[in-house]
């Protein structure tokens, strides 16, 4: 199946009342257990690539490697193109074959980042590609997006009918509380529970149905979604790691994000931390190997788990293919 754009995608989940996973790929691992969990519970994906990943794997690689999951699966796919920060950056994928991009305008002044949407938007729209635009500025480190939290910024619902308007954006990421990043809060904004174990702030859901209701029926994007799962970061931390305190999004504030207003939630730290959980504890429970056929198997199945886990349990997407 050819790849699609997010359209049908977005209006089928927001009456569903269910999230499309965006997973990052950065290598074939990725790619492989992204697509086979997708295959195998039928269920819609975005796969992305943000600028850091094509300048690690290479456009035509990372292209290339999608259009070989699609040709070993039945799959609804769309590719995307992950925080574009300029108009030459999402032209060079529009023109090199992705079905959607992102520009991120959210560093500048509301005016300027209209004006910079709006240039994404026509020609884009002009080649059968749809946008995703930002407003509000989310805290966190993830590849070259790098924003204190001081400098973050959460979205002002009076402002998002004028912004889609004026652009013509076909989705919009919003700033309610999540981060980029494996450290998305630090201790200080953050409770402990019994356990001593740290508990982050809840999310802005009056942002997000203030939000909705301004723009009914319209497809809202959660960034920096990743929930840092507790199980990979204690595996890396046993076996050579240092990740102290690093903490996520609760699984059960991103489902009922899901049944609200957001189509789409973004995926990456996770993905990162297990593959990197399953290559350290292989390597730590088999010293002697020194093939990556070997050690990043063991990552791969780690990330078949983790978004499997994703779509049945917070996305809601599987069989929805």
């Amino acid at each position: 199946m050819p790849l699609v754009t997010t359209t049908d995608m977005f209006k089928k989940a927001y009456a569903g009342h269910y999230a499309i996973g965006a997973f990052n790929i950065n290598n074939m691992e990725i790619v492989q257990a992204v697509t086979d969990a997708a295959a195998d519970l039928q269920s819609p994906i975005i796969l992305q690539a943000s600028a850091g990943a094509r300048k690690y794997a290479k456009p035509s690689y990372l292209k290339h490697l999608v259009e070989a999951a699609l040709e070993d699966h039945d799959l609804t796919v769309a590719l995307h193109l992950d925080h574009g920060a300029d108009f030459e950056t999402c032209k060079s994928c529009i023109d090199g074959g992705f079905t959607s991009v992102m520009i991120d305008g959210s560093k500048h002044s509301f005016e300027d980042n209209i004006a910079l949407t709006k240039q994404v938007v026509e020609y884009a729209h002009a080649h059968g590609v749809v946008v995703e635009g930002e407003l509000g500025q989310l805290a966190g480190i993830e590849d070259d997006v790098k924003v204190a939290a001081h400098e973050a910024s959460y979205t002002r619902p009076e402002e998002v009918e004028e912004f889609v308007s004026r652009t013509g954006v076909d989705s919009l990421a919003i700033a309610i509380g999540t981060s980029h990043g494996a450290y998305k809060f630090t201790p200080e904004q953050c409770t402990r529970n019994e356990q001593g174990i740290l508990v982050p702030p809840t999310l802005r859901f009056d942002i997000l149905e203030e939000v909705a209701k301004r723009l009914p029926d319209f497809p809202i994007v959660l960034h920096g979604a990743s929930s840092v799962v507790p199980e990979y970061v204690k595996i890396i931390n046993e076996n050579g790691g240092n990740l102290p305190d690093a903490i996520g999004i609760p699984e059960d504030q991103l489902r009922k994000a899901a049944r609200l207003a957001v189509c789409k939630i973004n995926i990456d730290s996770d993905i990162r931390l297990a593959l990197t959980a399953g290559v350290r504890l292989h390597m730590a429970q088999h010293p002697d190997h020194f093939d990556p056929r070997q050690y990043l198997k063991d990552g791969r199945q780690n990330v078949y788990d983790l978004v499997s886990h994703k779509i049945t349990e917070v996305l809601g997407s599987a069989h929805k293919a």
